[in-house]
């Protein structure tokens, strides 16, 4: 299956996973939202076979598997958010590996410094509304937020189309993440689920697209 029909693929599986957001069943989200996911992992693959499988590519596909994983955990009708939570945990520390290995961690002063207030100015935002949930959402926080910081330390190390695609994609993923703890921790409006969603599927699309480069 080629590129593009697999991109046709997922913006249509992820179209139809957002209606079903807001439709009165569930069942779109049944179908489509680990269908999607799933279709971005067969992506990343299929880039995989074309530009050579190394230990990095493996990481994000493995990184996308877990994903799936978190997607199904948080589509279901009883709550299981801490182990959607711990999926994507996985997730990320797999993507954070991938954005690592063979060059080991990076480690430029101004990206530790931007990174850490955008995880300070988070929690300060969520705190009120965490209760129990503090430690691990500050964990969770650590982690996601690590994985942005080496895509990009990755980026100004190596340069590139594909390096940049997975920068913009963690910090799309940390965005994504964001809407969704303020709907569950704070306050749901609207739009969120529309957000959450088209800033997850973007970001993963990106973090696939990066295979390759």
């Amino acid at each position: 299956m080629t590129t593009a029909v697999l991109l046709v693929l997922i913006v249509l599986g992820a179209i139809m996973e957002i209606r079903g957001e807001y439709r009165p069943t569930r069942t779109w989200i049944y179908i489509f939202k680990p269908l999607t996911t799933l279709l971005i992992l067969l992506l990343a693959v299929n880039r995989g076979i074309i530009y050579g499988f190394d230990t990095s590519v493996v990481l994000i596909v493995v990184g996308l598997a877990f994903s799936i994983l978190g997607d199904i955990f948080l589509m279901l009708p009883s709550d299981r958010f801490i182990p959607g939570l711990l999926s994507f945990l996985t997730a990320h520390l797999c993507y954070i590996a991938a954005f690592t290995v063979g060059r080991g961690f990076g480690f430029t002063l101004w990206l530790v410094v931007a990174f850490a207030l955008l995880g300070v100015g988070l929690l300060r935002m969520l705190w009120s509304g965490l209760g129990e949930m503090k430690v691990p959402v500050m964990g969770y926080i650590l982690v996601i937020l690590t994985m942005g910081w080496q895509a990009w330390e990755r980026y100004f190390a190596v340069g590139g189309l594909p390096t940049l695609a997975a920068g913009i994609g963690a910090l799309l993923f940390a965005g994504s993440d964001s809407v969704l703890a303020w709907m569950r921790f704070r306050q749901h409006f609207h739009s969120a689920r529309l957000i959450v969603m088209i800033t997850y599927y973007t970001a993963q699309l990106l973090i696939a697209l990066s295979v390759g480069g």
